[in-house]
């Protein structure tokens, strides 16, 4: 995050409307330039399930990190739409949380209510929030936040290789 609380803006090239479908290399590049941006200034990692346990765990590693918490939490239904507001199904205890330096990890920010939702939970528990994502798609975001960190704009849907049937 720069010094006046505005993201910081990784990418390198402006966002396409069409989908885009990322291989593993640019996946590991994608991680890579997170991982240079973010720095290893925290305690632990929490991903969100499930499109951000693969991220989480590369970035774990590149920044040295060996606690990963889960956060389970639902949104985007079987159909393509979604629920009402972000289902949690399981979410690390507070005393997990209370006074760490959490890094929340998402794979893309399409509407922001999932990792919002998170955020809520981890600063609740009082633990020190940072968010980053891979893809952020700021012009659907529908929340008042931003993430703190993504590697790449984008417009269009977004496959990753480690979804299956993508």
């Amino acid at each position: 995050m720069t010094g006046n609380g505005a993201p910081v803006r990784t990418e390198l090239e402006p966002p396409s409307p069409d989908p885009i479908a990322v291989g593993w290399d640019e996946l590991d590049a994608l991680v890579g330039r997170l991982a240079t941006a973010i720095g290893r200034d925290y305690d632990l990692v929490l991903a969100i399930t499930r499109g951000g346990l693969v991220p989480a765990g590369i970035l774990a590693y590149r920044l040295d990190l060996r606690e990963i918490l889960v956060a389970g939490v639902e949104f985007y239904t079987g159909d393509g739409g979604t629920h009402p507001a972000p289902l949690v199904t399981q979410f690390p205890a507070a005393d997990l949380l209370r006074g760490r330096r959490v890094l929340v990890i998402d794979e893309v920010w399409e509407t922001g209510e999932t990792m919002a939702e998170v955020v809520r939970r981890v600063r609740e528990a009082g633990g020190i929030v940072t968010t980053a994502v891979i893809h952020y798609k700021p012009g659907r975001s529908r929340v008042a936040l931003a993430p703190d960190h993504y590697a790449a704009l984008a417009h269009g849907w977004v496959t990753y290789p480690y979804k299956a049937g993508g």
